[in-house]
């Protein structure tokens, strides 16, 4: 057959497409009896069309009704299925998750969404919405009551290393929800729909579940810390137990403590049931509290360096007494000139008079002596105060550095003297300390109320921690440079007339401290018993523990009632426990996992050291073997417990499809061997490797024409050659070899069965059917677009990359340059994820990244322009918008003549090729003479019902094919009659008029990018029109494009 060639008609702008190619796909072929609703023209009834006006201008737009934007008439199909860009990005942008529990939430679940109210937008920023509440809920009980307690035990130095792991600890912490809550939009719902929604299910439960009791155990903390200030430094007189023996102080203390801390949980929960707006109306009081409270203790140590106050400790020897008890402190005072004994002597002597028989020994034979409490911190204290001073329960708090004879003294006595109600270890004091570095969550619990989430959770949130850490910081050395050790050591001041101990360093007066550290305790108080229920009502409302589903139920107004209740219960358990220095530790070990730390607890209580040393090495020797790759097959029980672990792992994967977060392009290669087995085009691979990085799942797969038991050999060296081009190529992968009869057969199972079980690929890589225009058999091309159809039937997306030999090598740079996205119709957002992840390899790691979007006619394109940029702020990508506004709808003269003459070539070629009896009329001849036609593509040399026919036949001529010539030639003529005589059918028309203006300008835009990528149209369903399919692809990607690496990308299944 000759060679047939289409001129395309003279224009400035355009060059011979023979020899240009392109890539993208999509149907708009009309199918058999269909009429078109946009079609002009008219039909004879004999196939021909009679063109009512060769051009179409925005006047007769209308004619046909209702219909899509001309100018993108190659993606109808898509946009009948598919929500329009503007719209898509409309609603991602207004896009917004309500707070689970609140009243909208439940009006969003209803059929009742019509009576919906009008939500206010949310207004918060980072100062008001993260800052200021985090700081209120990292500050509270502990930094007022057990900080300067913590410091006189543990001595500067081991505080600010406690302080120090613990703040740590939170930054950590913080950070990592920061990487959370900028990975897109952050819904409203706290911390557990981050921790759930990133972990899945299982962790999410398990950690919100922990936070919850942590949450609602530090509701009871702070109530009792609450009460401690009361009963302790505001009213004493309000108890309601006292103490009827010197031993029974304590146990009247905790009674006092449980019920006056039930009344004020019984009081908080009704606050809270009433309503939050009550709550967040005290939140800016309570918070102004820990800010004057904080002041006045930087005023006061500034104030001590030039008149430190006056709180004198009296000591027996170097023993601590408790002031409380008594006065004066001496064991004799003059009153009118006479020498009488004071109150301390008769509480040591159990006598008013001067009598020393029933007196203590170590009174008798000790002086009683007065020193500064507050020395100031010009004084020099801190050199006392740098080492630790651990004590056991019971021990009696003395000063190291005054002379005392060394005796016991009566057990009796031993309530006048401050002794240590617990004993102490760093450990213990960690586990005490932690809480008050906690509450960072406060910020992302109120994301649904922050204007910019993404930007205030992590800025706000840290910010909080750095500025309580540096308070924390410098509050442990001003204590230890202004205050006395022993009164340091003093838990609740008894040494100082039950003055709050930090209170005695404020300024102008300790009941700044005392009022301030009470409302900031009650503050903090209620803010956790309103965030305890409302995460538990999360968790129920997720289902994921089935027997809590009653919690996830609440008031009309979306208030968590039986969450409530539930959480008062768990922190009255708290309460009756009644003790602050119980419960701290509580809620450190609900923020911490336990499980695994026995064994490790048994090496280092034997010896610390050695179990550190012992673990770096046999970590240090395992990673030297494993590097080295000792190959010795020992039948070991790692490789039978990777098996089972793989085996885990896929019927893992079985239970369901992956959530749109964690999809990835799982890769199927398909690759062209040439006739030595030698793969055609490498650059597929070198595409895979900095797509998939080493990681996911990447399958190469190849077909070998021909038959199983004779090509068995050529399938393994195949498969050789393929192995040793991946290790070049640095992909980390399988290789999969199918040989078949047909390569379109094969294709078709590596599609359908190549990986195992939920392992399976979900991205086919094709490779473009260079010269199809050249080949005079149809087969060149249609096995590419079978293999389209095929990967379209198994809802798999579509990767073609074009120009492929033009792509950058592993060992290429890039420096500059752009990735050019045009996102033309919704897919799933795959546009936006290839780019991302090819830019996280070195190639393309300095490439920007700009992505262009079309308007259609009714589209507001600087609205578009506006969201698609927001859209992206939330999704982390840094990008450059532009919209490109396609307006002119006018079909020109040269779309016209090229749709045309794609219309004449697919006729003539028609008219040209043999029916198929003349085929096997002629097959003999045809065998003889050996003339069948080799095609170069691997995917075109299988059997089709359009045989081509050799180019020269010789035959002996009788009188019947001599008829038969005659009336070739007649019919000849009249076909070439027909041909000049066609009209182009109008719903081609419109879509090479797609297919120019887009290419227009992607060329105009994209000429000088490093990587192009864009949508493909679908293939058409009606196969008559493949080969002005494959016409439309090469001209949406022709001319200057030919040196720019092209990827034409299409999703089956939607992933939003």
């Amino acid at each position: 057959m000759p060679h047939f060639t289409v001129v395309p008609v003279d224009d400035k702008r355009r060059v011979d497409y023979a020899s240009l190619e392109g890539l993208s796909w999509v149907d708009y072929r009309d199918p058999p009896g269909a009429a078109d609703p946009y079609d002009t023209a008219s039909s004879d009834g004999h196939g021909n069309h009679k063109e009512n006006s060769p051009f179409l201008n925005n006047s007769e737009a209308g004619k046909g009704g209702d219909y899509y934007d001309r100018n993108l008439a190659l993606f109808e199909e898509e946009l009948d299925i598919r929500p329009k860009v503007s719209s898509l990005l409309g609603k991602l942008v207004s896009y917004t998750n309500l707070t689970q529990g609140a009243k909208e939430h439940e009006e969003a679940e209803s059929a009742e969404g019509s009576r919906r109210k009008i939500s206010k937008s949310p207004s918060m920023g980072t100062l008001m919405g993260v800052y200021l509440p985090c700081m209120q809920n990292i500050f509270g009980v502990i930094l007022f009551l057990r900080l300067t307690w913590m410091v006189g035990t543990a001595g500067v130095l081991q505080s600010f290393l406690i302080v120090l792991i613990c703040c740590c600890c939170t930054m950590l912490t913080a950070i990592s929800m920061s990487a959370i809550a900028t990975n897109g939009v952050v819904p409203a719902g706290g911390s557990y729909f981050m921790i759930s929604r990133s972990l899945g299910p299982e962790f999410g439960g398990a950690v919100g579940l922990c936070f919850y009791l942590g949450t609602t155990f530090a509701g009871a903390m702070y109530i009792l810390g609450a009460i401690e200030i009361l009963l302790t430094y505001i009213a004493p007189q309000a108890a309601i137990f006292h103490p009827t023996g010197a031993h029974d102080a304590s146990s009247a203390t905790l009674n006092n403590m449980r019920v006056y801390g039930t009344i004020f949980l019984i009081l908080m929960a009704v606050v809270v049931f009433v309503g939050v707006k009550y709550v967040n109306k005290f939140a800016s009081l309570f918070l102004a509290c820990v800010i004057i409270s904080i002041l006045s203790i930087y005023a006061g140590a500034i104030k001590s360096i030039f008149d430190p106050p006056e709180f004198p400790i009296c000591m027996l020897g170097n023993r601590t007494l408790s002031r409380d008890q008594f006065d004066i402190c001496a064991k004799t005072m003059v009153v009118d000139n006479i020498t009488v004994v004071t109150k301390l002597w008769q509480l040591f002597c159990h006598n008013s008079n001067f009598t020393t028989d029933n007196c203590d020994e170590y009174f008798m034979l000790n002086n009683v002596t007065e020193i500064a409490g507050i020395p100031g911190a010009a004084s020099g204290i801190l050199k006392d105060n740098l080492w630790s001073n651990y004590l056991e329960k019971g021990e009696i708090l003395e000063k190291a550095v005054h002379s005392s004879l060394d005796i016991r003294g009566l057990k009796s006595n031993l309530h006048l003297y401050v002794l240590s109600d617990i004993a102490t270890s760093f450990t213990v004091l960690v586990g005490i300390f932690f809480p008050s570095v906690t509450g960072i969550m406060a910020g992302s619990n109120r994301s649904g109320d922050l204007k910019d989430a993404q930007k205030s959770i992590p800025v706000g949130t840290i910010l909080a921690i750095i500025t309580t850490s540096l308070v924390y910081f410098s509050c442990v050395v001003l204590f230890g440079a202004c205050i006395e050790g022993v009164v340091l050591r003093d838990k609740y001041g008894d040494a100082v007339n039950k003055n709050l101990v930090v209170g005695t360093l404020s300024w102008p007066s300790p009941w700044v401290i005392v009022i301030g550290s009470f409302f900031s305790t009650c503050g903090a108080g209620l803010q956790s018993l309103t965030g305890a229920p409302r995460l538990l009502q999360a968790i129920a409302k997720d289902n994921i523990i089935p027997f809590l589903w009653v919690f996830g139920h609440g008031k009309a107004n979306g208030e968590p009632t039986w969450a409530l209740l539930l959480t008062a219960l768990i922190a009255e358990l708290g309460i009756l426990i009644a003790s602050l220095d119980m419960v701290a530790p509580i809620l450190s070990m609900a923020l911490s996992f336990l499980g695994m730390s026995i064994c490790l607890a048994l090496m280092f209580i034997s010896s610390w050291y050695y179990a550190l040393v012992a673990m770096l090495i046999a970590g240090m020797i395992y990673k030297y073997i494993e590097y080295q790759g000792a190959e010795k097959e020992w039948g070991d029980g790692i490789r039978g417990l990777s098996l089972s672990a793989a085996r885990y792992a896929l019927l893992r994967l079985e239970e369901g499809p992956p959530h749109t977060k964690n999809w990835r392009p799982q890769l199927l290669v398909l690759l062209k061997l040439d006739e030595d087995l030698h793969v055609k085009y490498p650059r597929l691979l070198t595409f895979a490797s900095q797509l998939k990085a080493g990681k996911g799942l990447t399958i190469i797969g190849t077909v070998i024409q021909g038959n199983f038991l004779e090509s068995y050999g050529e399938a393994q060296a195949a498969e050789q050659t393929i192995k040793n081009m991946m290790e070049i190529e640095k992909v980390k992968g399988f290789c999969q070899v199918v040989v078949a009869n047909k390569v379109r057969e094969g294709i078709a199972h590596l599609i359908q069965s190549c990986g195992l079980g939920g392992m399976k690929h979900n991205t086919v890589v094709l490779g473009w059917p260079y010269g199809w225009r050249q080949s005079e058999d149809p087969r060149a091309w249609k096995t590419f677009i079978d293999t389209v159809r095929c990967t379209t039937a198994a809802h798999l997306a579509l990767l073609v990359p074009k120009n492929v030999s033009f792509y950058p090598s592993n060992h290429e740079r890039y420096n500059e340059g752009n990735i050019d996205v045009w996102w033309i119709v919704h897919d799933g957002g795959m546009l936006m994820l290839l780019p991302f992840l090819l830019k996280q390899h070195k190639v393309w790691r300095k490439c920007k990244m700009r992505i262009f979007t079309v308007a259609q006619m009714d589209d507001n394109s600087i609205q578009m322009k506006k969201d698609l940029a927001t859209f992206l702020y939330h999704l982390r990508i840094e990008a450059e918008v532009e919209v490109v506004e396609m307006h002119n709808s006018d079909i020109s003269a040269y779309t016209y003549e090229r749709t045309l003459m794609m219309e004449q070539r697919s006729q003539m070629l028609r008219q040209m090729r043999l029916t198929k009896t003349e085929r096997e009329r002629e097959a003999q001849l045809v065998k003889d003479r050996h003339s069948i036609i080799r095609l170069e593509s691997l995917y075109s040399d299988e059997e089709d019902d359009g045989d081509s026919v050799p180019e020269k036949i010789q035959m002996t001529w009788t009188k019947e094919k001599c008829d038969f010539e005659k009336r070739s030639r007649n019919s000849t003529v009249e076909n070439f009659r027909e041909l000049i005589s066609i009209k182009p059918n109008q719903s081609n028309v419109r879509r090479m008029h797609t297919a120019v203006k887009l290419n227009e300008v992607i060329v105009n835009r994209s000429h000088d990018a490093r990587l192009v990528l864009l949508n493909m149209p679908g293939p058409p369903k009606n196969t008559d029109g493949d080969e002005n399919y494959m016409e439309f692809l090469e001209v949406l990607t022709e001319e200057t494009l030919a040196d720019v690496t092209y990827l034409g990308m299409t999703q089956i299944h939607l992933l939003s």
